[in-house]
């Protein structure tokens, strides 16, 4: 067969030879013995909606990727096309959405990943075929009704657009806070090179990372679940399509009063409207504690959130252990912050209690280009302006931070090594204990060597990038990069297929950029790029070819799929990086905390970061002020190791198994909100939403979980984020100028949740 044919749009391959009959529906909890129900005669509605799914309510419930896999996702594959021209036309809006609000999000006080999340959009438009005047036109285009993989393609294709936005990052801190002007051709081949790159890596990785059953992916589960019924079933007959639709409606009606019109929602704090009149250190007292509707304003303890665009699927998907973690560790991370500010460690009494920009020893800005000449050190000019210095909260968010880079590695050896090796044997016999990738068998697997020829061609793009776009980044440094980013992404890509949440690289990758190009911050950017979003987009793109398997998408059509998605993705998120940095410059260098809308606390984050190890020497040598900070790479691993043997003596603690105490995510949250990658008034309501459903939905109500808690949790997300895709361009000012709405009582001038502000 050739490759035209293995990628024509039957999306159908060799099939098993079982009486010529092929799979069409799950049969869920099955033994060997009865494979042979798996196989029926394909009805003649290819819709198959009188045709029920068991798996539904078997009433198993669901606590590990094997449960996932066997109880709650079904193997149904009905052959339907995969790509065609329909698929990618709405795959490139799909695309132009997803990629845009990953972008804008960047840029915002929360930080949240965006997947699956327009998914409605490929179902509504594809109706339009549906209407008299235009079947004529559109016959062609729209021969058929839109089917589950079609719309599966777009979806994915939006997704792998979408993973470029951290990527770019580097071009933003270069832009704002240097003053070193961006060519095109500098960002978009270098965000090609990171992003295929990652896809490269993610192909060869595939036995472990994809095709083993744990390797579940849970904040895929609700896009695929979403998926599966909208066109497996029919709003007359089902009623979780009708929740959803009840679901998307009422989330896109709500979701302009706390993203807009009454933003008090989003940071419900009874301490603060308590505590409103205070003043003086009484007022940043408080304000430290629960304040939390912006940016680096408090720790927002009791906090409650009734905006979803911050709470998303992705809070009520994750697994119970996950939730466990998460719990400790932002008690932990609570309770360190106030200890190393009120106890003055590292001189933080003089400096704000949160923030993640660069100090002087006064508390006042450090301005960067004062000692970076053209982005080098220039030392007499550091002897002139003085050393940097860091917030206590942030220095200790380092510290733990580390210690959760170093114990991924250890974690993943030491806890999932025999499981790895054993299933990396059974690869090269071909055998996975995953019934969904023994479902995908009957399509041609994309071989090994597409990745090896992407990862040539994006290693060359890079290479174009660090000769000729004088970026100060050497071709040793670049190199060093591409290698140590591909040794630590299977580490980290294991671990988030099994919790659902990965541990940030980013501070390693500065570590060791500032040994390779010392005095150099944006060499040390551009080290991070290839190296840390290199394992960013290898994750997130594993993640995808997951949901690709769940899905029953031919493998080749998924490397067609990505690839394009990777470099159309690529220009979109320039163009959106670029509207929003020269519509809210001030804002995004000037400001601590930023506004309810927009935030500069990630880019001030990459900046201190990408700063602070260029000037190691001084800072985290032996004689600097934070030498703790690199130690904690090995607390972090020595740690993992006590409790790897602690689990050999002690397996467990009444009901509870130690094994689920994950040090690595534990220590990631510990250190969480130093980093400001959320607003600290939305803990409370993730938490809250995440045992609901993880622990009461999930134990109590299986079938309910099962069958309706991924589909309105969706849902939720499509209607939120529909919102905020309009506000940002018609009002929030990401295409234009900012409309912002009237002050009143709901949306204050102040800090949005009415925290007492300090005079």
């Amino acid at each position: 067969m050739d490759q035209l044919a293995i990628l024509n749009t039957t999306g159908q391959g060799p099939v098993p030879s079982l009486e010529g009959r092929q799979p069409i529906i799950d049969k869920g909890t099955l033994q060997p013995e009865d494979d042979k129900d798996l196989f029926v005669d394909p009805p003649d509605n290819a819709n198959q909606q009188h045709l029920k799914d068991d798996i539904s309510e078997d009433g198993h419930i669901i606590r590990t990727g094997r449960d996932a896999a066997d109880h709650l996702l079904s193997i149904r594959d009905d052959g339907d096309p995969a790509i065609t021209f329909r698929s990618l036309v709405l795959g490139t809006i799909m695309a132009c959405f997803q990629a845009s609000m990953n972008q804008i999000y960047l840029f915002k006080p929360t930080q949240v990943s965006i997947s699956g999340s327009f998914i409605v959009v490929g179902k509504t438009m594809a109706g339009v075929g549906a209407l008299p005047f235009w079947i004529k036109v559109i016959k062609i285009v729209n021969p058929s009704p839109w089917g589950l993989k079609e719309h599966a393609i777009a979806a994915i294709t939006a997704s792998a657009a979408s993973g470029g936005a951290g990527a770019i990052s580097v071009f933003t801190v270069q832009d704002l806070f240097y003053g070193i002007p961006l060519t095109a051709t500098t960002v978009i081949l270098s965000t090609l090179s990171i992003g295929l790159f990652g896809y490269g890596l993610t192909g060869l990785l595939r036995p472990i990372t994809v095709w083993h059953v744990e390797a579940v992916y849970w904040t895929n589960i609700p896009t695929v679940k979403s998926l599966q019924i909208l066109h497996w079933d029919t709003v007359k007959d089902s009623k979780p399509l009708r929740y959803f639709w009840y679901s998307f409606a009422g989330m896109t009606v709500y979701e302009f009063f706390p993203a807009y019109i009454f933003p008090w929602l989003n940071s419900v704090s009874i301490p603060c409207l308590a505590s409103m009149k205070a003043t003086g250190s009484k007022a940043a007292i408080l304000t430290n504690l629960f304040g939390g509707a912006l940016s680096n304003e408090g720790l927002g303890i009791f906090n409650i959130s009734f905006d979803w665009q911050y709470i998303t699927s992705g809070a009520t998907s994750m697994p119970l252990k996950l939730q466990g973690n998460y719990l400790i560790g932002i008690i932990v991370c609570y309770i360190a912050f106030l200890a190393v500010y009120y106890g003055d460690a590292w001189g933080g009494r003089s400096l704000p209690f949160l923030s993640t920009s660069l100090r002087t020893a006064s508390g006042g800005k450090y301005v960067s280009t004062k000692v970076f000449i053209d982005g080098v050190l220039d030392k007499e000019k550091l002897a002139e302006y003085g050393l940097p210095k860091i917030t206590s909260t942030y220095v200790w968010a380092m510290i733990i931070g580390n210690a959760a880079i170093g114990g991924v590695i250890v974690h993943c050896t030491v806890f999932y090594g025999p499981d790895i090796w054993k299933a990396l044997k059974n690869g090269r016999k071909g055998i996975y204990d995953d019934r969904h990738h023994d479902a995908m068998k009957r399509y041609k697997e994309a071989p090994w060597y597409w990745y090896v020829a992407i990862l040539i061609f994006a290693f060359v793009l890079g290479l174009v990038v660090v000769i000729k776009e004088h970026i100060t980044l050497s071709v040793g440094s670049y190199i060093t990069a591409l290698v140590l980013g591909s040794v630590i992404a299977p580490f980290s890509t294991i671990l988030y297929s099994r919790y659902g949440n990965g541990i940030a690289t980013n501070q390693l990758m500065k570590m060791v950029a500032g040994l390779t190009s010392p005095g150099r911050p944006i060499a040390n950017l551009y080290f991070s790029s290839w190296s840390h979003s290199v394992i960013s987009q290898s994750l997130n793109l594993a993640c995808d070819l997951k949901m690709g398997e769940y899905l029953k998408i031919p493998p080749r059509a998924m490397w067609v799929t990505q690839v394009y998605g990777t470099v159309l993705g690529a220009f979109i998120n320039y163009v959106v990086m670029i509207s929003i940095v020269n519509s809210h410059r001030d804002l995004l260098t000037d400001s601590n905390s930023g506004s309810s809308v927009w935030s500069p606390a990630y880019f001030q984050s990459l900046n201190t970061s990408a700063t602070t190890w260029a000037l190691a020497n001084y800072l985290y040598s032996r004689a600097g002020e934070y030498f703790i900070v690199p130690l904690g790479l090995a607390i972090g691993a020595g740690a993992v190791l006590l409790h790897r043997i602690f689990v050999i003596f002690v397996p467990r603690i009444g009901k509870i198994s130690t094994s689920d105490f994950n040090l690595p995510q534990f220590f990631a949250y510990a250190g969480y909100l130093g980093f400001n990658q959320t607003q600290s008034c939305v803990i409370f309501s993730i938490l809250f939403a995440g045992f609901f459903t993880q622990y009461y939905l999930r134990n109590y109500k299986p079938n309910f979980f099962k069958n309706y808690s991924y589909v309105i949790t969706a849902a939720f997300d499509g209607g939120s984020l529909f919102v905020l895709f309009i506000l940002s361009f018609t009002v929030f000012g990401a295409g234009g100028p900012e409309k912002p709405f009237p002050i009143w009582w709901g949306n204050s001038d102040g800090n949005p949740d009415h925290c007492p502000i300090s005079s």
